[in-house]
């Protein structure tokens, strides 16, 4: 069981090159919700739920990588 004072290690060899791919895809993401808000144009859903499955792929497959190295 954690205490809560452990570290996470976000930026490790394997996902320095990716962490501002993922924030900007954050960012994209956030910013088609605000447009479909506005617009209800729902390309802007289908473009933020692209992104969400690229980003959740993305992580599978550090994860996967960063296992391989254990």
């Amino acid at each position: 069981m954690s205490c809560g004072n452990e570290r996470r290690t976000w930026d490790t060899p394997l996902r320095k090159p990716w962490n501002p791919i993922i924030k900007s895809c954050l960012t994209a993401i956030d910013e088609h919700i605000r447009l479909y808000i506005e617009t209800r144009d729902i390309r802007h859903l289908r473009q933020a739920e692209y992104l969400r499955d690229y980003v959740v792929r993305l992580k599978d497959w550090i994860h996967e990588q960063e296992g391989k190295n254990v």
